[in-house]
Formats: C-alpha cells, structure tokens, sequence
C-alpha cells in the first residue's frame, strides 16, 4: 500500500495521485505540486490515504509544500493576468481577421508561459498572432487548438436535464458514443433531443448501454413468430426496460397484448415465412400470479379497473367492506318498504273531471288564483320615455317671432333651396335696354 493524496487541476474532472512525502493535507486544501510543466498551485480533494500499488504509476509526483499566503498571492495575480490577456487576445484575433474562438487563458503559476485555448473549423495560420502576443507580455505563449466537447468541458454549463454537465463534474475522459446507441435504447431520432450542449452525442446514452445490450440478448426481435398463452402471433414490439413483448395474436390481430419473456416461446426469429414451423400443442404457461399483461378492456386501456372482471369482494376492503356494503342495501330497501304507498294513477281524478261542465255549453275554466308574487298595492310602471330637448326650438321660435315683427328678411344661411324647382338665372337688361 502507498501512501498519496488526490488533487485536481483548475479545469479538470480527473484526479491524480501525489506523494506527500509526510506532509499532512486536509481535503479542500490548495498545495504546490512539481509537474512535468513546472510548479502548479492545485488543490487537494481527499487527504492522506492509503492505495493498492497496482493503482500507481512509480515515479510519483511528490507534493512540495502546503500553499502560504504568498501562494495565495500570486495565483491571485495570475488570475487577474488571465482576465487581461483574453480580453488582448481577442483584439489581436480580430486585429488579424482570423477565424479562431477564444475559450480560455490559463498562466502558470510561476507566471512565465501563457496558454490561450480555442476553436476553429479548420487550420489556422497564427504565427504572426503568437509573435505579436509574445511582444505584448514577455511570456512563453502556447497556442492549442481544441474540439467543442473540450470547450463545453471548460465552460460548463446545465444540461437539458436540469443538471450540470457531466463532463465538467466528473467524466475523467470523453466516450465514444453512435447513433446505433439511440436506436438500441429506442429514443428519439431528433438531432435536438439526443445532443449536448456541444452540439454531439450527448454521453450519457453510454451510460445505460450495457443494460440495453444485455436484456437485447434475452428477448425477441421484432417480427419474430412466437407462441403464446393465448395462441400464435408475430411480436410488434419490444420493451427491453420492462423486459415485455407486444404481439399481434392470429385470433385478434387489431388489439395487440403485452406478455413477458418468460410467458411466450419463440418459433422463428425475426422476419420470415411459417412454412415448415410446427406449432406445439401445449401452450407456455403464464407467470405465476400473473393474468393478461393487457386485457382488452377499456378501463384496462385507461389504466383503471375493470368493474366487471373484478369481482367486489377483491376491489379494495375485502370481505369485511363487501358485507358492510350488503348492509348498506338492505337499510336502504327497509327505508323504502316504510314510505306510505302514493295513489295509483288509475284512482286518481283526471284534471279534466274535476272541472264542473255545464250543461250544453264547453267546461268553463277555472279561474286562476292571483301569483303570489304580484302585490295589489304595487302599481305597474310605464316605461320611462326620454324628454326631449326643447330649449333649442324654443330659442328659434322667440328668433322667427322677434324677425317678423322687426321686417328683418330671413339669414342666407337658413335657407333652403327649392329642390324641386331648378334655380333661374336672374334676367338682365339687354344690350339695347337701359
């Protein structure tokens, strides 16, 4: 057994093994490291134990010294320097129309080699970019280029699950992961449903692809002729989580049934013709406890229970809540015998004979007794007609009036045209006249 400690560098999700040759560091704890780069101040995420020297590559790192308050310091002054140089850095980028992503600065932390991370489609020419950087911060500069899983790995970010990236929390390396997988587990051919942030394959469907694999084995493929508690059929469908099949029996081709693995026996696999398959004449047996994964009942379809294959002592109470329902019925039907019998229609006066009818004339009809609801001392009420405005007309009145007297002809502009008679133009006095 060896003695180490986990850290984990700014940036990644995988943990490396260091000796601390007998320093003691707590979890959560910053140290600075020799690596193969130089100096780094990490940080420590378990503390001193013990591991089979089969999980370790000889030599091991060792661990230098526990991080002081001058480490402190200048991996501040690093991360600051981070900040200037992205924001530099895409000036030049744009300085030299290069089409290249910027994603990441990382300064080590002895603070003489800076490393800018990006993306582009393809090769990028960027020797002038990196002579121009090195003049501007007196620094070794490294240029890499990285791929989109790389760059959502450095960024993070939620997930369409509502979780973060599993890249960015734990995943020590990127899987490989086809379409192939999508189809075995039965999911969405969508592009947008089945990529990441990053726009490729999400990795997770790695994750369950074994289980889908393995129930693949034990099950029948589609189209398969099977055998049946319930006779013959070609199965239509596969559930692998549940481990049932869906078969299209002979006798009821249109209401496809459900059954698990264990109740159906497979004469042919996979498409192809019947001729020359024998049937046996004992059918599979169901699963213990087990009756019709889908009988074709509605209320079955619906999720429900079906009232009548149900019998009421099974439903929900057992014998005790079926005898007090018994109760129920028969306190009911006393209650009905008690009730005073109502008088048959045949004894009861028609409306017709209870009316007097005299004689050589039609009945009279009987008066109606007064609605309750009409009061005698309420008078009815007239609609309500809205007054007319007289004002205006008698101010014209006192106006015609107030003319007439006076001799004062009548305003232009209250006259009206006779619309019946054409206007004549006024006669003048000819040439001659005068």
């Amino acid at each position: 057994m060896a003695e180490v400690i986990s850290i984990r560098f700014r940036g990644g999700s995988k943990n490396y093994y260091f000796d601390p040759h007998g320093l003691q560091v707590a979890a959560e704890e910053y140290v600075v490291v020799e690596t193969a780069q130089g100096m780094e101040y990490v940080k420590c995420v378990e503390g001193n134990h013990e591991v089979p020297d089969q999980s370790v590559i000889q030599p091991l790192r060792s661990v230098v010294r526990v991080a002081t308050e001058n480490d402190h310091k200048a991996a501040a002054y690093n991360r600051k320097r981070e900040k200037e140089a992205f924001s530099i850095c895409e000036k030049k980028i744009a300085a030299h129309h290069l089409e290249m992503k910027l994603v990441r600065v990382e300064c080590n932390f002895e603070g003489n080699k800076i490393i800018f991370f990006f993306t582009a489609e393809g090769r990028v020419d960027f020797r002038e970019l990196v002579k121009d950087l090195a003049s501007v911060f007196r620094a070794r500069i490294e240029l890499r280029q990285i791929g989109v899983r790389d760059e959502a790995k450095m960024l993070g970010g939620i997930g369409i699950c509502g979780r973060p990236l599993c890249c960015s929390q734990f995943l020590d390396e990127f899987i490989p992961v086809s379409i192939k997988m999508a189809k075995t587990q039965n999911l969405s051919l969508n592009p947008t449903k089945i990529s990441g942030t990053c726009g490729r394959l999400m990795c997770c469907l790695k994750y369950e692809q074994a289980a889908y694999e393995d129930a693949g084995k034990r099950m029948p493929k589609t189209e398969s002729f099977v055998d049946t508690p319930d006779g013959v059929g070609n199965v239509s469908g596969v559930d692998l989580l549940q481990e049932q099949v869906q078969v299209r029996l002979d006798s009821a081709p249109e209401s496809p049934r459900r059954y698990k693995s264990c109740e159906i026996r497979v004469l042919r696999s996979g498409k192809g013709s019947r001729e020359g398959i024998e049937i046996p004449a004992e059918r599979p047996p169901r699963a213990a406890g087990e009756g019709d994964a889908a009988p074709s009942s509605r209320y079955a379809r619906r999720g429900g229970r079906d009232p009548i294959a149900v019998p009421s002592v099974l439903a929900a109470g057992g014998p005790q809540e079926d005898e007090e329902r018994r109760g129920n019925r028969r306190r009911r039907d006393r209650r009905r015998s008690d009730k005073p019998a109502q008088q048959s229609p045949e004894k009861q006066p028609s409306r017709r004979e209870s009316k007097p009818r005299p004689e050589g004339g039609r009945p009279q009809k009987a008066e109606r007794p007064p609605r309750a609801d009409k009061r005698p001392d309420r008078a009815e009420k007239l609609p309500i007609r809205p007054a007319a405005d007289t004002t205006a007309e008698k101010k014209a009145a006192a106006d015609r009036a107030a003319r007439q007297q006076s001799g004062e002809p009548r305003p232009a502009e209250n006259r009206q045209p006779n619309r019946h008679r054409p206007r004549r133009r006024p006669r003048g006095k000819g040439p001659g006249e005068g």
